[in-house]
């Protein structure tokens, strides 16, 4: 039984399917991967033993472009034959959906994850729609990452097919051995923590959409009143996509007590050394980030958004508040500062309800189920 998984770049495969393409390779399908070329491509195919197909797509509209990397797709999946197509990311989900659907591929898997119409506007807004609406009328099964996908995909009226949401969510799953306190990631946190300092830390792209911004300012206000405060920023800036105000990057650059500290292959020691995760996104799928932070013990002050109020129950592993709101930020964080107990509180409970919804090998078994469920003698009526 042969799949194709396909996504627009090829760090989203590599990520999102380290060792799932081994375990199912052991259950007997045949894999192919095609995303984008990359050094994250060559990295799985050579530690996966896949085959993969570099068909070049790009993440933005680009009628030219996305037409040869159709023809590219078509192709491919002609010569493979394939039992299923599973993309993920929006240009190879549309691709590859329309892509499936010409060449008769018997099983044509879209999942959804972060949406991004639903905090557009105008006629951006959309056309984002009418291609998800294509990606999912081309396609024969759907999976939003999440409840809140779901959800959202529903009020929009993308489709009117099944929604299916494997397990509690979350297409990724995290590996509770790796993300634990460790002797060698506690050494490494060491060197990172400073004693008599609260430490709010946040991991991802350093960008507007994050709610950077409100960030800040709930910071700048929280260290000015209680200087034995630090703020880690751990991600990359995105001065071209996503900018920052200039108030804001000025804060950042001037601060002592904000620490920006670049993209990092590891975040477990940065994690182990700060006491509070803070993640004020305004739109997710389903972020991995909180789950990690959880698993590591952290409490999280996170936005009543899809994925994150998922992940987080209000005033057990951590504080929801609505996005694009400083002074509900500033708020909670001020409380997790002076309230240790209810902060511990927190902290004791983040671990375990991260264990018991999102260990990877539950959610990989929910994934390879739902496989077996669809392809075992499916014939699709939507050709």
């Amino acid at each position: 039984m042969k799949i194709i998984r396909t996504s627009t770049i090829p760090t989203s495969l590599n990520v999102f399917c380290r060792g799932l393409f081994q375990e199912l390779k052991e259950d007997g399908y045949d894999l192919v991967a095609v995303s984008s070329p990359g050094p994250a491509l060559d990295e799985l195919e050579k530690r996966e033993n896949v085959r993969a197909y570099r068909v070049p797509m790009q993440r933005h509209i680009s009628p030219l472009k996305d037409l040869k990397s159709l023809w590219q797709l078509i192709r491919v999946f002609h010569k493979e034959k394939p039992e299923m197509v599973h993309s993920i990311t929006p240009k190879a989900g549309l691709l590859s959906m329309i892509a499936a659907w010409i060449c008769r591929v018997p099983v044509r898997l879209h999942t959804f994850t972060g949406l991004i119409f639903p905090t557009s506007t105008g006629f951006k807004q959309k056309v984002l729609i009418l291609t998800d609406r294509i990606t999912c009328s081309c396609a024969t099964h759907i999976v939003p990452e999440g409840e809140g996908v779901k959800d959202d995909l529903l009020k929009f009226n993308i489709t009117k097919k099944t929604l299916k949401v494997l397990g509690h969510g979350n297409i990724r799953g995290i590996d509770l051995k790796h993300y634990s306190k460790t002797s060698q990631v506690i050494e490494k946190a060491s060197e990172l923590r400073r004693s008599d300092v609260c430490t709010y830390i946040f991991v991802g792209r350093v960008v507007r959409d994050k709610g950077i911004n409100e960030l800040i300012r709930s910071f700048e206000l929280l260290n000015r009143k209680n200087p034995q405060t630090r703020l880690i920023l751990v991600g990359s800036f995105e001065p071209n996509l996503d900018p920052l105000n200039p108030e804001i990057l000025e804060e950042i650059n001037t601060n002592p007590a904000i620490e920006t500290v670049g993209k990092q292959n590891d975040v477990r020691p940065w994690l182990a050394a700060s006491d509070i995760f803070v993640f004020p996104s305004y739109r997710e799928g389903f972020p991995n980030v909180v789950i990690e932070a959880g698993a590591m013990d952290l409490p999280s002050i996170v936005t009543d958004i899809n994925g994150s109020r998922e992940i987080i129950e209000d005033g057990k592993n951590g504080i929801i508040i609505p996005p694009h709101d400083a002074e509900a930020l500033y708020k909670a964080m001020l409380s997790l500062y002076h309230d240790q107990e209810y902060r511990n509180k927190l902290s004791a409970n983040a671990r375990n309800m991260i264990a018991t919804r999102f260990e990877q090998s539950y959610v990989r078994n929910c994934l390879k189920e739902y496989y077996n469920s669809i392809i075992n003698g499916f014939v699709s009526d939507n050709f």
